[in-house]
């Protein structure tokens, strides 16, 4: 379960049988015997991206459906990591990160630049993590809670920002395997999420910015916003 393989560009994660949940743009439940992560081309502008993200798995030779996510990373950088009833998978590039300031002197660092567009940018952080615990689907959705959190853990100490603005990420569980009714921090199925999601994004970021610098700054990357904007704070 939950085995990778790249072919075309594309990572393929099998998992006869599973259930997921995906915050992609074919996201929610689904049940399907594979996740995906495609890598995008440089300049890439599909918009139809169901018939898209077909045409690429029948290039790669991969004939099952299932929730699909979309990134300018190449897949060469994919890195995945492993540990117990765990795995996960990630892609990691930060050409559009989005910044929130916690306070006005940091606004700087984010260049103030506020969002422009709705439309997708290419880089991303990507993560497939599952295990092979069986989840209903209120853990899975804790589970996939735990990988957004360490993804953005991780990102704050390796690059300073919290996320992309095209950040996504898919939780999967194996519905025949050894029932586990939680999936917080303090479980073992969410304390192993927590570290394989932080190994494999680290990894993916060393391995893209082996020969190039991590933005010091939204203004200094290609792409990326700042939520630089005060909200009216009231009592309850």
């Amino acid at each position: 379960m939950f085995d990778g393989a790249i072919r075309e560009s594309v990572l393929r994660v099998g998992a006869p049988g599973a259930r997921w949940l995906s915050t992609g743009w074919d996201g929610g439940y689904a049940d399907a015997d594979a996740a995906y992560n495609i890598s995008v081309p440089e300049g890439w502008t599909r918009t139809d991206l169901t018939a898209y993200a077909a045409e690429r798995r029948a290039e790669a030779g991969f004939d099952t459906t299932g929730p699909t996510l979309l990134t300018g990373v190449d897949a060469t950088h994919a890195r995945g990591a492993r540990d117990e009833s765990v795995t996960a998978y990630a892609t990691a590039g930060v050409s559009n990160p989005a910044a929130l300031p916690m306070a006005a002197d940091e606004t700087e660092r984010a260049a103030g630049r506020e969002p422009e567009t709705d439309e997708p940018r290419a880089g991303t952080v990507n993560v497939v993590v599952g295990t092979t615990r069986a989840l209903d689907d209120a853990g899975l959705a804790t589970l996939l809670s735990v990988a957004v959190e360490a993804k953005t853990a991780t990102l704050l100490a390796e690059t300073g920002f919290p996320g992309t603005t095209t950040d996504a990420v898919i939780a999967g569980t194996d519905p025949t395997g050894e029932a586990a009714t939680f999936a917080g921090s303090s479980t073992a199925v969410g304390a192993a999420a927590r570290a394989c999601v932080r190994d494999a994004v680290r990894a993916s970021l060393r391995s893209r910015y082996a020969d190039r610098e991590i933005p010091n700054s939204v203004g200094d990357a290609e792409y990326g916003v700042v939520t630089a904007r005060t909200t009216e704070v009231f009592s309850v």
